[in-house]
């Protein structure tokens, strides 16, 4: 169904490609573009503002943590947008065919949602493919801005060994997040839901919470453990570099989608997060 018209020369059709990106992403016409500007969710964000989309029916890409079935591209989804080519452009790809059609880019995204292909312009005959929900799910879910993690050891300051620490999130750290990509006509949002929270304590220790924890009031017992998520040091960080433990967390986030009357998920995302600590041998204090 699609017959590709590709110029002569690499070099011209390069040339030619390179300002068409640049001026989409710039002036927001016809060809969509890439950010890729969020250093704490370093995933790219393609855009799309026209129908397109290869037909296929792939996979909606289950719920993340598999490995896949082993390296074959069902799981690969792609999108065609219009080009608006000059007629200097045109002539550098061999010309204008004959018959019902248009000049496409098209971009593929693997089943994470990462662009891992860029072609075009390509000459398509008839009418393009349409886009498939999965597809915007897929370009919804690299849209996701994941909170930064911000760390909470209580009581704050330094920790005392036999005493339980508190383990704790900033509660903008556990926000469900959503992000929707759309073409005209139809529309998908992907959300974000954080699930759990794996610490590693830094001493080799280890511990799992369903939740964002407990912050700890100077009202509480000081003995008591948390309610939902703690940890009790057997030993001072003296030995460890600085004389300091690194703690750090990563929180898993379910990511789902509806849309277009269907829904389904999409792979997981993962945040982290780290904070130094002192932990301390407590001192027995003589009075007279």
């Amino acid at each position: 169904m699609l017959r590709l018209v590709r110029g002569a020369l690499v070099i011209v059709l390069l040339t030619m490609i390179a300002p068409l990106i640049s001026s989409a992403a710039h002036a927001g016409g016809g060809g969509g573009g890439v950010v890729c500007s969020n250093p704490a969710n370093p995933v790219c964000d393609p855009w799309v503002k026209t129908p397109g989309g290869p037909g296929q029916s792939g996979s909606n890409g289950g719920s993340g943590g598999s490995g896949g079935s082993g390296g074959g591209t069902s799981d690969v989804q792609c999108t065609y947008t219009p080009a608006d080519l000059s007629a200097t452009s045109v002539a550098a790809l061999g010309g204008q065919p004959s018959g019902e059609g248009g000049w496409y880019f098209k971009r593929c995204y693997g089943p994470d949602g990462r662009a891992i292909a860029f072609e075009g312009p390509m000459w398509i005959s008839g009418l393009p493919p349409t886009v498939s929900p999965e597809i915007l799910a897929r370009q919804a879910r690299s849209r996701l801005r994941l909170p930064t993690v911000v760390v909470a050891l209580n009581p704050a300051g330094d920790q005392i060994v036999q005493l339980p620490t508190w383990l704790a999130l900033d509660p903008e750290s556990w926000r469900t997040q959503s992000a929707t990509a759309s073409v005209p006509g139809l529309s998908v949002t992907a959300t974000a839901r954080p699930v759990s929270a794996s610490w590693s304590m830094g001493d080799g220790g280890s511990v799992s919470c369903q939740g964002p924890g407990s912050v700890w009031t100077p009202a509480a017992d000081p003995r008591a453990p948390s309610p939902d998520c703690g940890y009790t040091y057997r030993a001072s960080s003296a030995a460890s570099p600085g004389g300091r433990h690194t703690v750090t967390v990563m929180v898993m986030w379910e990511v789902t989608w509806a849309g277009a009357g269907q829904s389904g998920s999409v792979p997981g995302l993962t945040t982290t997060g780290a904070v130094q600590v002192r932990v301390e041998e407590s001192q027995a204090v003589v009075t007279r």
